[in-house]
């Protein structure tokens, strides 16, 4: 393995913390990694990690090598990405993580006109609506609702989505039409939550001009946007969703929105990236794709739009 390779390996044993998780990420054998960290500690004459039976950790000498490595690989990649012809005809793998229904229903049903533009882009996809860890996971990109939590990274706004209230027939039939958001409190919601971390968003609310946000009661929480949807058409309590997601059911009368005099915050949508001084060019083709793709279903991103919190 040559000195470019080790300190890849190394950086990403680093980040993941498991000599494993970075053979697999690199797709070579562990035994290969463990050989190589070996050779590199020697050359070096410098303990680089500590072994724990759960975990590896940089010693003192490897966070400082760490942190020097990081800058040599961001600096040569920035050196290749220069040349024109990556720039005109990017290629590489780009590995995205992908909210589950804005997967499904808007960038999945359009990928093979990204590829037809980029066929030497090859896409490792991930999807769900768990809050992934870009460097860790060596994620290069996420499509994301809600407002970013994580400052560190580059968002760009792809759409402001109108949301709705709403619940099935028999939910309405056995408790009641909302006549006013302030009756929330005395009603059945569906619960939704991040898979890591315990916080329970909120229904939000614009009530005399103040986003107000109502915590109704619930016997159901779950952490995935297509069971969210299900448990408000099983009839298991009132549901804030955006409106595209949802349309056929409204339609069908499965669905019946609620509170229709009282606009829901819209719920912001963005692509996010680590911040670095050049961008990637298969990372900055796709974030000009996938901007474009969206303003094309959404219409383009209001300046100033109020945006509620909650991931969705």
């Amino acid at each position: 393995m040559d000195r470019f390779d080790a300190l890849q390996l190394f950086t990403r044993i680093v980040e993941l913390g498991s000599f494993s998780g970075a053979a697999n990420a690199l797709n070579i054998p562990r035994a290969t990694a463990t050989h190589a960290i070996k050779e590199l500690e020697a050359r070096l004459g410098a303990r680089l990690l500590e072994r724990t039976t759960r975990q590896v950790r940089p010693t003192l000498d490897g966070q400082a090598f760490y942190e020097r490595s990081k800058r040599v690989l961001a600096e040569l990649e920035n050196a290749e990405t220069s040349l024109s012809s990556h720039a005109t005809d990017p290629r590489g793998t780009l590995r995205l993580d992908l909210h589950g229904t804005h997967a499904a229903m808007i960038i999945l049903p359009r990928i093979g006109e990204f590829h037809q533009r980029y066929p030497h882009i090859e896409l490792a996809i991930s999807s769900g609506d768990r809050l992934v860890d870009l460097i860790g996971e060596g994620i290069d990109c996420v499509v994301r609702a809600g407002v970013p939590r994580e400052s560190s990274l580059v968002a760009r706004r792809l759409a402001n989505l109108a949301e709705v209230i709403c619940a099935s027939p028999s939910y309405l039939d056995r408790h009641g039409m909302l006549r006013h958001p302030g009756e929330l409190a005395q009603h059945q919601g569906v619960g939704f939550f991040a898979r890591n971390h315990d916080y329970r968003y909120p229904f939000t609310v614009r009530v005399d001009g103040e986003v107000v946000e109502y915590q109704p009661r619930g016997w159901i929480t779950v952490s995935d946007a297509e069971c969210y949807t299900q448990a408000g058409l099983a009839g298991c309590g009132l549901i804030q969703v955006p409106r595209f997601r949802i349309e056929d059911h409204l339609r069908t009368g499965r669905l019946v929105q609620v509170l229709a005099d009282w606009p829901c915050p819209e719920l912001p949508v963005s692509v996010m990236y680590t911040s670095q001084r050049q961008l990637a060019p298969r990372v900055r083709v796709f974030v000009d794709w996938v901007s474009a793709l969206y303003e094309e279903r959404f219409g383009p991103v209001r300046a100033g739009a109020s945006s509620r919190r909650r991931a969705s």
